[in-house]
């Protein structure tokens, strides 16, 4: 293929594959399939994450009855909505603004019958923007934490573990105050495996682990806990919602949009266009150098046995990896990822990659991810910049932003997670 001996095609073409997968996790695409008959009594609409403002204009779309409700997003991911109130507040950390969204979201769905319905419209991110911390933590004991977590290395599930067993509405809590509605949960997933239970740490669907296990978490990172909230866990003050709770036996949650189906949607176009396509994974994990230098791996021995007849071919793959920061940089695990893939590839002829996050926000940038080249280091180099320094500073925006190859969406109003593609030509 002659496209692949140019560089801006080449760039271009990845690029689509991102934009492709994020387009397949479009809520107007993909929830209307899933919304339930309406009820005898009143809908109530719920709901927290970076898609929840978009979820509920396509609710409102496709919904012929009367509703209400309040849903709470990200700063900057409102959209015109008609009937929910849509309440913006701070992500990855918590503030003020998602506490009181999460008060009035808990004063929708107090005095409900067995007759009404609620629907709970459920995304990535839902774990800072719903927040009620549990009595006897306050919010900056929440932010503190908050804080400390994401800056551990912990993967998402561990995190989530601990964010449920200090909150009044996550682990099946929000579910509970439902009762005796029935709850009806649509959820777009951005955690590996989709394990419903991590989607914005499952404020409506019951949980097994316990607060002991979120206080192992805490002693694993060595994370520092106030001694009230220490306690509150040691003595199992703060439980979550178990599967035998009768209040959730009828909480129905229904996977709307997940990362392989967006990994799907990138894998056809590639193979519209004539390149081979395999999706290695959707819930990959790990520290994202690590998961770089072990991709470089596999890329190395394709390329160096592939069949003449099967070239050109992309990976793909998804998931949530991790970064332990150690610097001060402006960094996001996909930059990071890239940035150390680079490194390891050192120039490979014909190697071509971009990541990114769907949510269009890699860590806290308005970045959504970026793309390297088999000279990626040759024109760093040439501006006299080091790769190893700028990984070892987590900063991989600044990295990408000096040599322009960052990539910039906005928000996309939708989270499947990261998305990494990797093209041997």
């Amino acid at each position: 293929m002659h496209e692949l001996n140019d560089p801006t095609w080449v760039k271009t073409f990845l690029v689509d594959l991102f934009k492709t997968a994020v387009d397949a996790a479009d809520p107007h695409l993909c929830l209307p399939h899933f919304l339930p008959e309406p009820p005898k009594g009143k809908t109530v609409v719920i709901g927290a994450g970076k898609a929840s403002a978009k979820m509920a204009q396509a609710l409102e779309n496709h919904w012929q009855d009367d509703l209400s409700g309040v849903v709470v997003t990200r700063y900057g991911h409102a959209v015109p909505t008609r009937q929910i109130d849509v309440i913006e507040a701070s992500h990855p950390v918590p503030d003020q603004a998602g506490l009181m969204a999460t008060r009035r979201i808990r004063e929708c769905v107090g005095n409900l019958s067995k007759d009404d319905l609620v629907i709970c419209l459920i995304s990535g991110g839902g774990s800072a923007l719903l927040v009620d911390p549990a009595p006897g933590i306050s919010l900056a004991d929440k932010q503190a934490i908050n804080q400390a977590l994401l800056k551990s290395g912990a993967p998402i599930d561990e995190m989530n573990c601990v964010r449920r067993h200090l909150s009044m509405v996550k682990g099946g809590k929000l579910a509970a105050l439902c009762h005796p509605a029935r709850v009806v949960s649509l959820l777009i997933s951005d955690v590996p495996n989709d394990q419903f239970l991590d989607i914005a740490s499952g404020p409506t669907v019951p949980d097994p682990t316990t607060c002991a296990d979120a206080l192992h978490i805490i002693e694993r990172y060595g994370i520092s806990l106030p001694d009230n909230v220490h306690n509150l866990l040691r003595y199992g003050e703060t439980e979550t919602i178990k599967p035998s709770d009768p209040r959730v036996q009828k909480a129905e949650a229904k996977l709307i949009a997940a990362p392989y189906m967006a990994l799907d949607a990138a894998a056809q176009k590639a193979r519209s266009a004539g390149i081979d396509a395999l999706i290695i994974g959707d819930s990959l994990e790990g520290e994202s150098s690590e998961l770089a230098r072990s991709m470089a791996k596999t890329v190395k021995h394709i390329a160096s046995r592939q069949n003449i007849n099967k070239r050109p071919c992309v990976l793909l793959s998804g998931g949530e990896t991790t970064v332990t920061v150690k610097g001060n940089g402006r960094g996001g695990r996909n930059v990071e990822f890239l940035l150390a893939l680079a490194i390891a590839l050192d120039g490979m002829s014909g190697i071509h990659a971009v990541a990114g996050d769907t949510d269009g926000i890699d860590g806290i940038e308005e970045i959504a991810g970026a793309y390297i080249s088999p000279d990626t280091l040759l024109r760093s180099s040439l501006r006299k910049m080091d790769p190893i320094t700028y990984l070892e500073n987590n900063d991989g925006h600044s990295f990408f932003e000096s040599l322009d190859d960052t990539i910039i969406t906005g928000p996309t109003l939708t989270n499947v997670n990261d998305f990494r593609a990797i093209l041997i030509s």
